[in-house]
């Protein structure tokens, strides 16, 4: 008789004794987890001892849920780096690892843009581990990225989408734009400028759509322009709307590898037939334990690596916060998307922005059902192969053409004044913001007084010089006269209530050696653009507007030259061609010996050096 209304544990204590009952009621248990396997059988597994029948080590696979989308056992041949490099496996693990990370950074994070950038700083200087959480998922999106893409081009490499894997193939080309769209909508949650403008780029495709377009683009941003509506959308998009259709298509993706096998190396099989399905006794890799053991491995090795990237080597760049009223200097859309940023300077934006990256993702889809040649064999399938190198030819070069640096002509003053004074981004800043601000000394400073043996004399000879030159001035593309040349530099630095400029340029004072190292480098990013910036200085002045608060202005003025496609337009001597100064009828102006006036150009760009900003460089 029960000691309990119900048959219980010390029931078997009583009829078995403690020991045999704890054995049994551990054995139980661990079959249950398992689904099948007891502690004997996990025992001889990974012992390597023969199995009772049936084979305890399927159990899992059949009965279990968490297995049932694995093999039960594997080709001796597939376990291998070769054919598959693991990218499939990678891509799966990037997949999980995506998801843990961002789901602990959605605990510090609102969609909202007068939160989000506040958000992102709390990240990374309050939140524990904050900064080092969001460079693994930053790290791991731009991976995931990269592996999807490298399993796809290995799979059509070795001919692995030939049938009966022609929808795994499908379901693989869908799950590798489902991660470029993940990618793309995590890019604009941190809300900085990078985010905003990468951002816009790659949104304003939308309004190329024929007929529909502005409404796609409505329903893209949620407004004319990127804001509250549209944050909103891309973290919904983010983190719920692309994540159901990720993991519903790597269920069925993963449903069929299981249905057809892993395809073995083309050499192995006959041509015409598949054998993946049909695996030896003695080629069988039971997944318990070894795959299993060996895939653990890999989940410490890769994040291992993660770790070890994130520590040492890479940081998720955050610049500041945005700004649809300021567009920063070489902005690209993410680079995989640039191969589309690039095939749109080529021509019309529907057709290259839309209608082309359709076409090559719908072809790319329907290419098992386009090749039905019986052969994987490598030496067979020439034209498929070279195909492909061509495909990855062409990607690579329209990703070349889609950076900045490519058929976007940006003026040489633009650049050099963007570079010197550039706000913080992608662990960078403009040199003369890291000047210390105690020796960011009020004054005006010229490279004139560079490489002179008295450098006084040299500053005092060219503010001579320059205030006695009858010529005219185009500052910021407007002329003005000689006149008002000389009120030029109270105008640069009135504004914003800012005080006059001193009268005269004068050496940069020996306390202040970094201004000194910042105005040399200024100098040598001019002389470096004589072509185009011909008989060129630059200037860097200094007022201070509170205790605490300076304005710096720096400027570069040089002889105007006609440019053409952002080359430098010469005569037949070789001699660059300058522009003459024109009155408000178009009259080229004349001096006093009746030669025609070269325009002088003049190019300002001013910030606010605080007291406690303190930026480094690196």
């Amino acid at each position: 008789m029960s000691l309990l209304p119900f048959p219980s544990f010390l029931d078997d204590v009583r009829d078995k004794g403690l020991k045999k009952a704890i054995f049994e009621g551990i054995d139980e248990t661990v079959e249950r987890l398992t689904a099948g396997m007891n502690v004997g059988d996990i025992r001889s597994a990974l012992r390597g001892d023969p199995m009772r029948k049936p084979d305890p080590r399927l159990r899992p696979h059949a009965d279990g849920f968490w297995l049932h989308m694995r093999p039960g056992y594997f080709h001796k041949d597939m376990t291998g780096v070769y054919p598959t490099f693991r990218l499939g496996w990678l891509s799966t693990y990037f997949v999980v690892f995506e998801t843990i990370t961002g789901v602990l950074l959605m605990f510090w994070y609102t969609p909202s843009p007068d939160i989000a950038y506040g958000n992102m700083l709390n990240i990374l200087s309050n939140v524990p581990l904050g900064q080092f959480v969001r460079d693994l998922h930053r790290l791991g999106a731009e991976a995931m990225v990269l592996i999807v893409a490298l399993h796809m081009m290995r799979t059509w490499v070795t001919g692995s989408y030939k049938k009966p894997r022609q929808f795994t193939w499908f379901t693989g080309v869908i799950l590798l734009v489902i991660t470029g769209l993940l990618s793309f909508t995590g890019y604009l949650l941190p809300w900085d400028q990078l985010a905003l403008w990468a951002v816009t780029i790659g949104a304003s495709m939308a309004e190329a759509t024929p007929v529909i377009g502005e409404q796609v683009n409505l329903i893209v941003r949620g407004a004319p322009e990127l804001g509250a509506n549209g944050l909103l959308r891309f973290y919904l998009a983010h983190v719920l709307l692309l994540p159901i259709f990720l993991f519903i298509f790597t269920g069925v993706h993963y449903y069929k590898v299981i249905i057809h096998g892993h395809s073995l190396p083309p050499r192995l099989e006959n041509i015409g037939e598949d054998t993946a399905k049909r695996v030896p006794l003695d080629k069988r890799v039971y997944f318990i334990p070894d795959i299993w053991t060996n895939e653990i491995m890999w989940v410490g090795v890769t994040t291992f690596i993660m770790v070890v990237l994130c520590v040492w080597f890479y940081h998720a760049p955050l610049e500041n916060h945005a700004d649809p009223l300021v567009t920063p200097l070489g902005t690209t859309a993410p680079w995989y998307f640039l191969w589309i940023q690039g095939a749109l300077k080529l021509g019309d934006k529907f057709f290259w922005g839309i209608l082309f990256p359709t076409l090559a993702i719908g072809v790319l889809a329907v290419m098992p059902y386009l090749d039905v040649t019986k052969s994987r064999r490598y030496a067979h399938r020439r034209v498929s192969l070279s195909i492909a190198m061509a495909l990855v030819s062409f990607t690579t070069i329209l990703s070349y053409m889609g950076l900045p640096e490519f058929a976007v002509a940006t003026s040489a003053e633009t650049e050099i004044l963007h570079e010197m004074t550039m706000e913080p981004a992608h662990n960078h800043v403009g040199p003369m913001r890291t000047v210390p601000f105690n020796q960011a000394v009020a004054g005006a400073y010229t490279t004139a007084q560079l490489g002179a043996p008295d450098p006084r004399a040299a500053v005092e000879s060219f503010t001579a010089q320059l205030r006695a030159a009858p010529f005219f001035e185009v500052v910021d593309g407007v002329l003005i006269t000689r006149t008002e040349f000389d009120a030029l530099t109270n105008r640069i630095v009135t504004v914003d209530h800012a005080p006059a400029m001193p009268s005269s340029f004068r050496p940069v004072p020996d306390d202040a050696p970094e201004l000194l190292k910042i105005l040399r480098e200024f100098n040598a990013k001019i002389m470096a653009n004589q072509d185009e910036l011909p008989n060129a200085w630059g200037a860097i002045i200094i007022n201070d507007i509170q205790g605490n608060l300076k304005r710096v202005d720096m400027v570069i003025s040089w002889d105007s030259v006609q440019i053409e496609m952002g080359q430098v337009v010469r005569d037949a001597q070789g001699e660059p061609i300058f522009e003459f100064a024109r009155d408000a009828s178009g009259e080229v102006i004349l001096d006093q010996n009746g030669n025609p006036v070269i325009a002088r150009r003049f190019y300002t760009r001013h910030f606010y050096l605080h007291a406690d900003s303190a930026y480094f460089r690196h």
